[in-house]
């Protein structure tokens, strides 16, 4: 998503669905992965990832670095926060 920043559940699936509409054929790797803080109730990963894609015809790539954050709720592991940037 490198059209902006979005917050609430609503405005995260639309983006992710106008985003797989657009990438055809995506594969996407990450690694590298580190666990820098971890808890009972709270992690959070850095990696790096890797992506090629077709997009209008033409086949495109990128890598970058991320980060998560994860929440322990009700003995789910839910992803809170995630970063990336190239």
């Amino acid at each position: 998503f490198t059209d902006g920043s979005y917050s609430g559940i609503d405005k995260i699936k639309t983006a992710i669905e106008k985003t797989f509409v657009t990438l055809q054929d995506e594969t996407y790797k990450i690694n590298d992965v580190k666990w820098p803080a971890t808890s009972e109730m709270v992690a959070v990963c850095t990696y790096r990832f890797s992506w090629q894609a077709t997009i209008n015809g033409q086949r495109r790539s990128g890598e970058g670095r991320g980060t998560n954050v994860l929440e322990n709720r009700n003995g789910m592991w839910k992803i809170v926060h995630e970063h990336l940037s190239e």
